[in-house]
């Protein structure tokens, strides 16, 4: 195993029936090809809502969508109903409900094995409390119970690997309030090539990071951010989302509060790698910020902070002989009653060799009121701070699977919201005329990621998590993506707790190929957390 070094600065570069409401497409297009190379944009076609929208607004009735190309159904989680929603899209522009399933507890994620005959789900589902071993449950894809086997603390999300072989668990062993209970984060390798039917415990492989136990000082020093109260890596690592490499050979998981990636070797399931993802310097003109809620205007600018890149969902592809791996760099923090890593800027002493006009930036109306964590910063525990750092990128970035940064987006997002929704420039995601409020934390805060080809071309399609939309680039040159464009399906107008805003916080991403959807052409499906509805685009080429 290998800790691959990187310093902080580096990386600046049960069965019941349910309603469903639709919104009438639209968008209603014929036959779709793309074969040159060019620019594509999406448009809303149909969304679906399984429930009164009043009711689940803010509950996390859509989070995590995957597709079941044989019989063109969608697979939903519903953290409101505690069930994955099952939708029949053949007819795209009518879906219908075929059932709800009830998981017990909450699920988190929802994949169907690509290996369409084995017709079966699987659903990661938390214990009660989430400190304990979780669940892997495994239903046909007509919703009957298969089998469940036994995994890590808080299964945060699932993915099957090529070819269906190996399902991947990402079980992301979160403190409890108290942070007095802090379960080992783990990956959980589990073996379904015999299929869902014949799965058992002596299937499941999880791999913890004990290995790196007595190491922490080691892992601080190549970046990487250990900082729980007393706790070891392998408890204070913490993996979010896993993406496995096209030849099924390795997987990918990021630990986001950590700032870190884990490499996992599928054949020996076992820990290859650590790196940190360092950090964003967003002195640099490129790496511009709106810093401040309390400005009362747009202000993307310079500051001398540094923000970890910490991304949530990743994906993976391959192109021109190398594979590489793209990240949604929200940020995270922890703060729970036991400890808090969170502070702004105001409430710091800072060094003031460092920072010789400490009074003015920390104005409200400059860097005083950004989101920081005080667990990095103050390298002599003296509490003066040397180096101020924020949560999260507000970019996409493509790394190699070294760990390097290809790519990053910059200041794209913020800059290209500020020039098409002024009025709504980083509004939060639960209410309309927010104008500015998240500008302190973590501006639009990409989450959700995933990527896909079309004709020729691979595609990365981004959630912005806050002011929503999808931000679309051509990413097919790893070092030289161009941005398509940015499309947003809320309603500004509307009154978000009564549903009638629009999709609201975009949560799950999904890509579905032209030789695999029902329309025959590629389709992009986006499961919006906060407003419950899940939006069904048609993928199209740009006609500007």
């Amino acid at each position: 195993m290998l800790i691959r070094k990187r310093s902080f600065a580096l990386a600046t570069l049960t069965i019941f029936t349910f309603s469903v409401s639709l919104i009438a497409p639209t968008f209603a297009g014929g036959f779709f090809r793309l074969k040159e190379k060019g620019h594509i944009t999406i448009s809303p076609r149909t969304t679906i809502i399984t429930g009164d929208p009043e009711e689940i607004f803010d509950e996390g009735a859509a989070e995590i969508v995957a597709y079941d190309s044989r019989k063109k159904r969608l697979y939903i989680s519903n953290g409101n109903d505690s069930a994955i929603d099952i939708i029949d899209i053949r007819d795209v522009d009518n879906p219908q409900p075929i059932l709800q399933l009830p998981t017990g507890e909450a699920p988190t994620s929802v994949a169907v094995n690509p290996r369409w005959w084995r017709n079966e789900i699987a659903v990661a589902v938390p214990a009660d409390p989430e400190q304990n071993p979780g669940s892997v449950k495994f239903y046909d894809t007509s919703g009957n119970v298969i089998s469940e086997v036994t995994v890590g603390a808080l299964p945060d999300m699932l993915t099957y690997g090529p070819w269906g072989r190996y399902l991947f668990v990402a079980n992301e062993g979160e403190p409890n309030d108290d942070y007095d209970n802090d379960p080992n984060g783990s990956i959980s390798i589990i073996d379904v090539r015999r299929g869902a039917a014949k799965v058992n415990q002596d299937d499941v492989h999880t791999v913890e990071f004990t290995s790196l136990n007595g190491m922490e000082d080691e892992l601080r020093d190549a970046g990487v951010r250990i900082f729980g109260p007393g706790a070891s890596a392998s408890q204070d690592l913490e993996p979010e989302y896993i993406t496995v490499t096209p030849d099924g050979k390795t997987a990918f998981a990021i630990c986001q509060e950590n700032n870190a990636i884990v490499e996992i070797d599928v054949k020996t399931k076992s820990l290859a790698t650590i790196f940190s993802l360092g950090t964003k310097d967003h002195s640099i003109e490129k790496n511009a910020i709106d810093a401040s809620n309390r400005d009362d205007r747009i202000n993307i600018t310079t500051w001398p902070t540094h923000g970890f890149y910490m991304p949530d969902a990743i994906a993976s592809y391959r192109t021109r002989g190398k594979t590489y791996i793209v990240s949604a760099n929200e940020g995270d923090a922890r703060d729970y009653d036991g400890f808090s890593e969170e502070a702004r800027v105001g409430s710091l002493e800072l060094d003031p060799t460092i920072f010789p006009n400490a009074a003015e930036l920390q104005l409200d109306e400059n860097l005083g009121r950004l989101n920081i964590t005080t667990a990095n910063g103050d390298n002599d525990n003296d509490d003066v701070f040397e180096k101020i750092f924020s949560y999260g990128a507000r970019s996409f970035s493509i790394w190699n699977t070294a760990g390097d940064l290809v790519y990053d987006s910059g200041d794209d997002f913020e800059q290209i919201i500020a020039e098409r929704f002024p009025a709504d420039f980083n509004s939060t995601n639960d209410e309309n005329d927010s104008f500015d409020n998240r500008s302190d934390d973590k501006g639009p805060e990409p989450e959700g990621v995933v990527v896909g080809w079309v004709g020729r071309d691979c595609y990365a399609f981004i959630g912005l998590e806050r002011i929503g939309g999808i931000m679309i680039y051509n990413i097919t040159n790893p070092r030289r993506p161009v941005f398509c464009d940015y499309v947003n399906n809320r309603d500004f107008s509307g009154d978000a707790e009564a549903g009638t805003a629009g999709d609201l916080g975009p949560e799950g991403l999904l890509f579905i190929s032209a030789f695999k959807s029902p329309t025959r052409r590629p389709l992009l499906v986006v499961a919006n957390e906060v407003s419950g509805t899940t939006t069904i685009y048609d993928i199209v080429k740009r006609k500007d």
